[in-house]
């Protein structure tokens, strides 16, 4: 049971609550109706089972491929340790997809609007396209955008609400996917050199061989590392003022929430830890920013749910 449960990655499934969060604080302060509790309920398991069932694919076919080797940095990963075997996790792989697409189907039951079969299908589907092609191809950054930003945070409001949709909370939920991403980032930044051996095109590896290209190997490898850790800075940047906008965007209300603020401070700090720490060490950073983020969900929920009279 503890191997499942790490296998799970407890501490990343902050980024699949946090954007539900946000997209269930726009439509309580749109209609404020208590019945939307069953599908808030139903959105949030169908995004913590869909981050866990991608956390299994990935360890799995990980495994498969190789990425998993002894040089790993991350976490350790049950397969690559024994803890679990092959033919196990593909059970599990297919018992999680399955109660995913259960809850699926409790929501079209509860939300009669047969487009959102299509989004649940898309969200299976790139769930397996991530791991096994997607993310060595560069792609991860952009499906982080879509699925821990846009999906969750529109799709949870359009549920919860039987449509409808604003400008406010489209800006809200790219701001949201923004903020995940930095864990993306973290991540492909720590397994530079390794996803270079494993042929993983990583943005974080692109860039840095676009600049020894450029400068040579010694400089270009430092030019690269620094570009990479601005994106990290200015991803949370960006993620903040995007999320100011999208709450004075939403109401005209005088009030103020300064609390976003907090965010950018614990940023900062985590950027200060990035660009001191490196291998696995890098881990630690990892863990603060997942927290970050979770926070920055939370304070953003909050602040639509003040700008909205709620609070």
């Amino acid at each position: 049971m503890r191997a499942w449960f790490l296998a799970t990655r407890p501490k990343t499934l902050t980024g699949a609550i946090a954007p539900v969060l946000v997209g269930a604080a726009f439509a309580y302060a749109s209609s404020g109706a208590v019945s939307m509790l069953m599908p808030f309920l139903l959105c949030l398991l169908f995004a913590v089972l869909m981050q866990i069932d991608a956390n299994l694919i990935n360890d799995y076919f990980d495994f498969k491929k190789g990425t998993d080797r002894e040089d790993r940095l991350g976490p350790e990963r049950a397969c690559a340790q024994g803890w679990i075997t092959p033919r196990a996790m593909q059970w599990g792989i297919g018992v999680m997809t399955a109660l995913s697409c259960l809850v699926g189907i409790a929501i079209l039951l509860v939300h009669m609007q047969w487009e959102l079969l299509l989004v649940g299908i898309l969200c299976v589907v790139f769930c397996f396209l991530y791991t096994t092609r997607l993310s060595y191809l560069g792609w991860g950054d952009v499906l982080v955008l879509v699925f821990f930003g846009f999906v969750p945070v529109v799709f949870t409001h359009y549920v919860m609400t039987n449509g409808g949709w604003s400008v406010p909370l489209l800006i809200a939920s790219f701001a949201m996917g923004l903020a995940t991403d930095n864990l993306l980032v973290v991540n492909n930044y720590r397994d530079r050199s390794q996803d270079r051996v494993s042929g993983k095109r990583t943005i974080i590896v692109r860039i840095i061989e676009a600049q020894i290209r450029k400068c040579g190997s010694e400089q270009g490898q430092k030019t690269g590392q620094n570009i990479c850790l601005n994106i990290y800075l200015w991803v949370g940047i960006v993620a903040t003022f995007l999320a100011f906008t999208a709450l004075f965007l939403f109401s005209s209300s005088s009030i103020r929430h300064p609390l976003m603020f907090l965010y950018l401070v614990l940023h900062f700090r985590a950027f200060q830890q990035l660009k001191t720490l490196d291998g696995r060490e890098l881990n630690q950073v990892l863990g603060t920013t997942a927290r970050n983020i979770f926070l920055f969900g939370v304070l953003l929920a909050f602040g639509v749910l003040l700008h909205g009279g709620l609070i």
